[in-house]
């Protein structure tokens, strides 16, 4: 929800509207920010935000809902996981997929290592630890999504806006792959025990700890990725 450029208003409106709803930031059935606070943090005028929020209604992302307890509420859903068109999803995407993976992990990796370093706050150890009891005890209809905010959590406790945005843009560049293969049970046991050690080595300020669980974590995920499109 950073601020977008004045040259292309509504564009990166919608732009940014969408990386919320698709990520998961913003799930099916939630509320966006009310518009009083939206249009400043986007950096935009109410208007330009109307605009876009209409674009995205008309498109089906969104609905408006009149009343006391009304506002604009997310209507998109990604499709079961393994449901999707895998073939049709590789085809646009495999291409550039070690290209996609290799800046997923420098980044993930990255952000960890400077967690780990930075120290936390009671707080900021509170809201970790809340993301990894959120994705650890994840059923498979949401499981993708609480992983998503699992790591978008570990960048934005970096206090890097930078970083934060690199992050989810990382992420969206092999979300329709992961939400094209099937979620396996081994799997997700195998990752809430890597989840763990992320926590673990970020919490106990070992920075070399925290980028090798990051980076062994996200080697599973993408030999599994690789797997299935092989």
């Amino acid at each position: 929800m950073r601020p977008v450029r004045a040259g292309n208003a509504f564009e990166e409106t919608v732009e940014r509207l969408l990386q919320v709803i698709k990520l998961g930031i913003v799930a099916n059935g939630e509320r966006l920010p009310p518009e009083r606070e939206l249009a400043p943090r986007l950096g935009v005028s109410r208007v330009t935000l109307r605009e876009a929020i209409r674009a995205l209604q008309q498109e089906g992302y969104v609905e408006s809902r009149r009343g006391r307890a009304g506002g604009t509420f997310v209507t998109f859903a990604p499709p079961p996981a393994g449901s999707g068109d895998l073939a049709r999803v590789a085809e646009d995407q495999a291409e550039g997929l070690d290209d996609a993976l290799t800046y997923r992990l420098v980044i993930e990796t990255g952000a960890a290592q400077h967690l780990a370093s930075a120290g936390l706050s009671t707080e900021q150890r509170a809201r970790l630890e809340g993301a990894l009891t959120a994705v650890n005890t994840a059923g498979a209809a949401d499981y993708r999504r609480l992983d998503t905010l699992f790591h978008l959590t570990i960048a934005e406790l970096t206090g890097s806006q930078l970083l934060s945005v690199a992050c989810a843009d990382a992420r969206l560049r092999v979300t329709d792959l992961l939400n094209a293969i099937p979620v396996l049970q081994r799997n997700i046991e195998h990752a809430a025990i890597q989840h763990a050690a992320i926590v673990d080595a970020v919490l106990a300020g070992d920075p070399e700890a925290a980028r090798r669980a990051v980076a062994e974590h996200l080697e599973g995920t993408a030999a599994l990725l690789r797997g299935f499109l092989a």
